[in-house]
This record gives structure tokens, C-alpha cells and sequence, in this order.
């Protein structure tokens, strides 16, 4: 479903990602670990575009993401198209980023009907489907200031969920949390995970990676350096690295 190849990306002398290859089957959850400042955010926003990178591919589904090939070569995509590829690709933030001035029913039917032209009466009732999924069917008519943390997360998801994506990308998801609101959060993205929803999650919750997670990626100086199963990841680290991050951690 996600193929990433060879991606390099800079900001200036800083190399935040160094030839990261990376592969996500259909229905899989990969969980990217790693210190902050290893490159798993700027990793996500190039799988959807959100950073162009410096060199190499992403793919999603079979389809080139942000280019096409040309005569010439690579051309990259208008962003009108850009924008159309990143509907089919759902991204949850670390802060929400809901939209202030709509309520919660809004805030998941806007994409919907803005993005894919669905009618308003369907997006309506995919949201009101999505709201029971995640929890908040009495919360429809609120406005995310009136919402904790956790609540607006779990919108952030619901969010996602209304494109129909065919991958969620979750930027550590609980890090802006409360941690008694954490649970909550990881409830919702634990049933995803078990109904076969396709993901690649950074985070910083070991045990949930553990249980949730199909592959475990650990990523060091913008390079990943070790992947495996979680057992084999979390117990038996074979890098010096990763092994050296658990130790911290654990």
C-alpha cells in the first residue's frame, strides 16, 4: 500500500532524512520509533506531500505521490492534483488542528463535501457513523473548544476516517495528550488497527506498538536502521542503537 524509496530531504546543511526505504502492506500497522529529531515526522509528511523531498519516490496504492512521469522525466504534479491524492491519504496530527469556528459534525463533513463533492446528506450521516465509532455521538454539536484534549483527538481520527483513506498517517497521535486522556486516544486507534485499517503511526508508546503493530520500524539520524516484528524489535534489538533507545525508555 506504501512504498517510500530512496527518500533523502534537507533543510539546508541539516539531513533529517538519509535514503529511507520503507514498504506498508495493505491492512498492516507499522509503528516508527526513534529519538526526536530522527526524521519520523518529516518521513509522514512526505508520504502525502505535506515536505517535498530531495530525492527519491513515494508511492501509495501503486499510484506516484506529488509527480508523474513525463518525456522528460519526473514533473511534479499541480497542487489541485496534489490535494486530490492526499484525501485518499489520512493524517492525524499531534495537535488536533481542528477548525476552531466549526462545530464537530463540521469539522468531519467539510472535507466530504469540499474535497470529494459528496452530497451533504451523506457526509452528514458517514460522520454521524464515524462519531459512534470513536465515542462522541452527543458530542456533534460542540465546538472543539469545549472538548478535551483527548475528545478533540479522537475527532482529529473521525476526521480522517470521512475521506475513506486508504492509509492513516499518525504523528505521534497522544503527545499533546494529558496522560489520563492517553487511553482513550489509543482505544480508538487500537480497534482500528484490529479491523484492518492500514497505518503507519510514530510514536512513543512501546507498549502499544507492541500490541498493536505488525512492523516496528526504529529510526536514527534520519535513517532506518533496524525493522522487524515488535517481539523482535523491543526484546532482541539487533542494532546498538535501537538497543541503546529501549534501555532509555523501557
Amino acid at each position: 500500500m506504501v512504498r517510500v524509496r530512496g527518500v533523502h530531504k534537507s533543510y539546508g546543511a541539516l539531513k533529517v532524512l538519509d535514503g529511507v526505504d520503507l514498504t506498508v502492506n495493505e491492512g498492516e500497522v507499522t509503528a516508527v520509533l526513534g529519538p526526536s529529531g530522527s526524521g519520523k515526522s518529516t518521513l509522514l509528511r512526505c508520504v502525502n506531500h505535506l515536505e517535498r523531498a530531495d530525492r527519491g519516490l513515494v508511492s501509495v496504492d501503486g499510484e506516484l505521490i506529488g509527480y508523474r512521469h513525463g518525456r522528460r522525466g519526473l514533473r511534479e504534479l499541480t497542487e489541485r492534483r496534489i490535494l486530490r491524492q492526499r484525501s485518499t491519504i489520512g493524517f492525524v496530527f499531534q495537535t488536533f488542528n481542528l477548525f476552531p469556528n466549526l462545530t464537530v459534525l463540521e469539522n468531519i463533513t467539510e472535507a466530504p463535501i469540499a474535497t470529494q463533492r459528496r452530497p451533504a446528506a451523506e457526509a452528514r450521516a458517514h460522520a454521524a457513523e464515524l462519531l459512534e465509532r470513536v465515542g462522541l455521538t452527543d458530542k456533534a454539536g460542540e465546538y472543539p473548544r469545549r472538548l478535551s484534549g483527548g475528545q478533540q483527538q479522537r475527532v482529529a481520527i473521525a476526521r480522517a476516517l470521512a475521506l475513506r483513506p486508504k492509509v492513516l498517517l499518525f504523528d505521534e497521535p497522544t503527545s499533546a495528550l494529558d496522560p489520563e486522556l492517553v487511553g482513550e486516544v489509543l482505544d480508538v486507534i487500537g480497534d482500528l488497527a484490529r479491523s484492518g485499517t492500514t497505518m503507519v503511526i510514530v510514536t512513543h508508546e512501546i507498549g502499544f506498538a507492541r500490541e498493536v503493530a505488525d512492523t516496528v520500524v526504529f529510526m536514527s539520524e534520519g535513517r532506518i536502521v533496524e525493522s522487524g516484528t515488535p517481539s523482535r524489535v523491543l526484546d532482541t534489538p539487533s542494532h546498538e542503537r535501537t538497543a541503546a533507545f529501549l534501555a532509555k525508555v523501557l
